[in-house]
């Protein structure tokens, strides 16, 4: 009898804490989904508002515009236009992320020029910030998806950027950990609140009391492409200035870079 009653109660008790974590998994799921709504109801209807604004200006013959005036209005529907693509690609990424159908595109990559490509396509739609490169010798290629590795480097370029001081300083550090590529992207922001610094790479986080602009989607996404390549990422604060993130990746190598120079 007394064992009948214990496992009645057994039950019962499994039943419960099933319910309060159905329960708890409910109201996180709540809880990111109006995080999402919110964010995008501001990250999207602010460059559509711009670009709408714009294009309205343009086509408004009763006021003629001189070229100076086109030319600034150009400006602001390709800087919202960008805006709008990066937070569309970010949800996208995160869903491949989410559903498993990331499949890598391996190719041997030389990552000197693949980082100065970076530097290059980043300066375009982000001239007020200064990258500084510095490569390791003798490097080997890596077999790397380089779609993604563009991606985990726009978005941390981004970061530093969005969230940095007014004229930013970003160093990238290619070379060699242990066998594995390794990436130093350093920058001279504030840093991280320390208390914080756990949570940076969870989805949809964004520090307290930080400015307006991004979905807390960067960070999240940059993980998930380095976990795909089997590496890891890690964030310190500098000890005088600034942030610093380190990205081990055990890419098979080639020394084909090597034997040329023998």
């Amino acid at each position: 009898f007394i064992a009948l009653v214990n496992g009645l109660l057994t039950v019962k008790i499994r039943e419960a804490e099933a319910k309060a974590r159905d329960k708890e998994e409910k109201e996180v799921t709540i809880s990111l989904y109006n995080t999402l709504l919110n964010s995008l109801s501001h990250e999207l209807r602010t460059p559509i508002a711009t670009i709408i604004g714009a294009v309205d200006t343009l086509k408004d013959t009763r006021t003629p515009l001189n070229e100076n005036q086109k030319s600034i209005l150009f400006q602001g529907i390709e800087s919202a236009s960008l805006r709008l693509n990066q937070q569309v690609e970010n949800l996208l990424n995160m869903s491949r992320l989410e559903s498993g159908e990331l499949k890598l595109s391996l190719d041997w990559v030389d990552v000197e020029a693949w980082v100065f490509s970076v530097k290059s396509k980043f300066l375009r739609k982000s001239a007020n910030v200064e990258i500084l490169i510095e490569i390791a010798d003798g490097l080997p290629l890596f077999q790397l998806d380089v779609g993604l590795m563009d991606q985990i480097m726009d978005n941390l370029l981004t970061n530093a950027v969005q969230y940095g001081t007014s004229h930013p300083v970003i160093r990238i550090e290619l070379g060699m950990n242990r066998e594995q590529l390794q990436i130093l992207l350093s920058d001279n922001g504030p840093g991280f609140p320390q208390e914080y610094i756990p949570y940076v790479f969870d989805k949809f986080y964004r520090l307290p009391a930080t400015k307006a602009g991004g979905t807390g989607l960067g960070l999240s996404i940059v993980k998930g492409y380095v976990a795909a390549h089997q590496g890891s990422i890690n964030l310190i604060n500098l000890p005088t200035r600034g942030s610093q993130f380190s990205i081990l990746i055990p890419a098979v190598t080639s020394y084909i870079n090597l034997l040329k120079h023998e």
